[in-house]
């Protein structure tokens, strides 16, 4: 019997002994009916693999806000060149002040220079320029197996642990120095060099780095950084043994440490597969937890993989794969809401290789779920080849359990957009894709974005939406836009209905020639109703196989636009500036209600490529595109007003 075999048999083992020692004690209700089956979704929606939102219902109130934006010859972040990997981002909330960390490489991703960096924000919305949180790391000669990695090479960072914020009250940010031989063989096999810790501090300023953990064969003799010991500083000490001691948090450090002197409760990747315990290489990865009202934890890995914990994380039911999940290789994130609900969110991909929607699930205990909405859909395009760079909406965090709990009724989650950004986005609790309220808003009782929780706001780093003031309108809402690559929107949820009158004003003060507005009404199903499209001097109705004569328009003043639409009549009757549209205009897709209103500075690009829906995108090699000319400068900006929006289900007649 080879070694493999006798490891196997081992875990085999602890698992037994583990689900004995549960049996033995007062087993949670949930814990026996949900064991072979930890999470599942019991809803009736399903994803379209065409469309990047799967055409699913759009939650009511996520705003997106961008951290960071890559850019190689401009940078934001420390040193010459910008990095444009970027990845794996973790928040916290402590002190008043979002934290959030990720790793950047300068091109590719397990490829050497990594390190990783912080940025903060008071407000979720306003980030501050990353620094660097733990540098590149030089390493000796390595031998590994068939390779070997000369001295003065760079380590590679991986980590699925970013913050902690111990009983003491101490913030503590962590990473992990590995090596890959080459870019096929990853960083997290369990044969790196070791977890690292630095405090961050109420001023803003970090504390040295150490070893808190070693991965076998390093010590503090063939090591750059003390071990967390020789720390003159006992709260410190004490806040990373008070980490050290959390066998549910350290749960999270497996994947790149993979010990079996006992560390680790379970080992992660012996999964039981309906008849027997199998290890799996893939499985283990990205843990993630969250409690459930009977005092279950609910583990969460990587491709759906889930198990149950009644002792916060000593012991755990069989890790098994959840079937009504529909995941990609990347991470899910798990979490309680502030009303008591639970919410799942992760790629939910038909193809289970595309890395969108960013889709979210909703339910009441923790176990069933029947809800299921898009909190984000765009996906705009990579501007840098890469290694490795999925393109999509990928590897969810929130704010983990005991790590913060910022102001209001919101879930605030991160994640890297293309492997070369970083976005947040904020969702407003409860949770819904509904709205029961037509629109009446004037925005003269609004004094910040951050005010307009039941929006749907979408602003790049090179955009802007601000409340502005006019001289003729008073207070309104400004859309800016300076992004070659991305556009900016603001999305409105109103109470479906058959018809609906929508009116509104608009006013653009600045336009580039060759730009365009367009201004969008749907369902919640995706299915676009109208399409106004403004430019320079024309507004146009065209939207599929509906093509009628433009409208000529000043767009900068101030306009009137008042909508009737009619989805039983398939037709809708358009006024601007008390002037009416000579005729009556289809509507495209055929939508049984309308739902939704749309503002936004660029065109639609909602489709994904056939090839792509259908296979699924390929793993990328990093050079199968070009980089995209003109991403490292801002574009000529488009400002667009938006004031006055009503919506009503009863049609005005003129």
């Amino acid at each position: 019997m080879n070694m493999s075999n006798l490891k196997l048999k081992f875990a085999t083992f602890i698992l037994f002994i583990f689900n004995l020692s549960i049996s033995q004690t007062k087993i949670p209700p949930s814990l026996k009916q949900f064991e072979d089956e930890p999470v599942k979704y019991i809803g009736e929606i399903t994803t379209d693999k065409k469309f990047y939102d799967g055409n699913l219902p759009h939650v009511n109130g996520a705003s997106h806000y961008q951290i960071f934006r890559a850019n190689r010859n401009h940078p934001s972040e420390p040193g010459k060149e910008g990095w444009t990997y970027n990845h794996q981002p973790y928040i916290a909330y402590w002190n008043g002040k979002f934290y959030v960390q990720w790793i950047q490489g300068k091109v590719h991703e397990h490829v050497p220079p990594t390190r990783t960096v912080l940025s903060t924000s008071k407000d979720g919305k306003t980030w501050s320029n990353p620094i660097v949180l733990f540098p590149e790391y030089e390493l000796p000669t390595i031998i590994d197996g068939e390779d070997t990695i000369k001295a003065k090479t760079k380590a590679v960072m991986h980590h699925r642990m970013g913050f902690y914020v111990a009983p003491n009250g101490k913030l503590l940010s962590l990473g992990f120095y590995g090596f890959a031989a080459n870019p096929k063989k990853a960083p997290n096999t369990g044969k790196g060099i070791g977890r690292v810790v630095r405090e961050i501090k109420k001023d803003g300023s970090l504390g040295p780095i150490y070893f808190i953990r070693y991965n076998t064969g390093w010590n503090e003799n063939n090591t750059n950084f003390p071990f967390y010991k020789k720390s003159n500083d006992k709260e410190f000490i004490s806040a990373c043994d008070s980490l050290l001691n959390n066998k549910l948090i350290t749960l999270q450090w497996w994947e790149e440490d993979r010990s079996q002197n006992g560390f680790y409760p379970i080992n992660p990747s012996i999964v039981f597969d309906g008849e027997k315990f199998v290890q799996l290489n893939e499985a283990g990865k990205a843990f993630c937890f969250y409690t459930t009202p009977d005092s279950v934890t609910v583990g969460l890995w990587k491709f759906g993989f889930a198990a149950l914990s009644p002792d916060k994380g000593k012991t755990w039911t069989k890790i098994v794969q959840c079937k009504t999940l529909l995941p990609t290789g990347a991470k899910i994130w798990g979490q309680k809401t502030k009303d008591g609900k639970y919410a799942l969110i992760y790629n939910h991909s038909p193809t289970k290789r595309n890395r969108f929607p960013m889709a979210i699930l909703i339910g009441n205990d923790g176990h069933t779920f029947d809800k299921l909405y898009a909190v984000r859909g765009d996906v705009p395009p990579k501007r840098y080849m890469g290694l490795s760079k999925n393109p999509g909406v990928q590897y969810f965090r929130g704010i983990i359990e005991g790590n913060g709990d910022p102001p209001g009724n919101y879930l605030w989650v991160v994640y890297s957009v293309n492997k070369e950004d970083i976005w947040i986005s904020r969702i407003t609790i409860p949770i819904t894709a509904e709205e029961k309220n037509e629109i009446d808003e004037n925005f003269e009782n609004i004094r910040d974005i951050i005010e307009l929780d039941r929006w749907n706001l979408y602003k790049p780093a090179w955009g802007d939406i601000i409340i502005s003031y006019d001289k003729k309108q008073g207070k309104c809402l400004q859309l800016k836009d300076e992004e070659p690559y991305d556009y900016v929107y603001a999305e409105k949820i109103f109470p479906a209905s058959k018809s609906k009158t929508i009116s509104f004003k608009f006013k653009t003060l600045s336009l580039p020639i060759g730009s365009v507005i367009e201004i969008e009404v749907q369902d919640q199903k995706g299915n676009r109703a109208l399409k106004l499209t403004i430019d320079r001097t024309w507004m146009w109705f065209d939207i599929g196989s509906i093509s009628t004569e433009p409208l000529k328009i000043n767009p900068f003043e101030w306009n009137s636009v008042i909508i009737d639409v009619d989805c039983e009549k398939k037709h809708y009757t358009i006024s601007v500036n008390n002037k009416k549209y000579k005729t009556k205009i289809p509507i495209n897709d055929n939508p049984s209600v309308v739902e939704r209103i749309i503002f936004r500075t660029g065109t639609y690009r909602n489709y994904v490529p056939l090839d792509v829906a259908e296979k699924g995108a390929p793993k990328t090699t990093g050079f199968e595109n070009e980089d995209l000319p003109g991403s490292e400068t801002k574009s000529k900006p488009i400002i667009f007003l938006i004031d006055d929006i009503k919506t009503s289900s009863k049609i005005n007649e003129f």
